[in-house]
């Protein structure tokens, strides 16, 4: 539908809105670039540097072993680079050391690699009605804290660095 991709909190009374415009299934980022629907991502990588990069990063992709919805493919990681320009994008990356980079994207993609096996745990239980679950799209949602997060602040946590919320394929049906 026409709803933001990015879920923000209610815009502010500066006039602040969804970075996202579309009335149709191409939907395009603030910068005019075509954005993937399953992931709200540039549709075209980009690999370049950002001005002021202290060095190169590397460019290569892996695999996940995530089972995209609407293929016979997994999806497939961001960069080095890639990583690195969305945190400097977000406004999260002034304080990010280009040689830590390849440290967050392996814990990224570790993270990512242990929930989806949580969630094929999860799924087993609908295996009747469905044995191939596949992660069909995600959205960021950067300004809200789910339940738990807002319980283990309470406790004293910091607040999460992103989230998440991941669409799954249910042969045919989306939960």
């Amino acid at each position: 539908g026409g709803e933001c991709p990015v879920r923000r909190k209610p815009a502010a009374a500066s006039g602040d809105v969804c970075p996202v415009k579309y009335k149709n299934a191409s939907a395009y980022n603030v910068y005019g670039q075509k954005l993937d629907p399953a992931n709200m991502m540039p549709s075209t990588a980009q690999q370049l540097p950002v001005p002021g990069q202290a060095a190169p990063m590397q460019t290569n992709r892996v695999v996940s072993g995530i089972a995209r919805g609407g293929t016979e493919d997994s999806w497939v990681y961001p960069s080095e680079q890639m990583f690195y320009n969305s945190l400097v994008r977000k406004g999260k990356g002034q304080d990010v050391k280009i040689n830590d980079v390849s440290m967050m994207v392996a814990i990224h993609n570790n993270m990512n690699e242990k929930t989806w096996r949580q969630l094929l745990v999860w799924e087993k239980m609908h295996c009747a009605t469905c044995d191939d679950p596949r992660l069909l799209r995600f959205t960021g949602r950067p300004d809200d804290l789910s339940p738990k997060a807002r319980i283990q602040m309470l406790m004293g946590a910091p607040e999460p660095f992103d989230r998440h919320d991941w669409v799954v394929d249910r042969c045919g049906t989306e939960v």
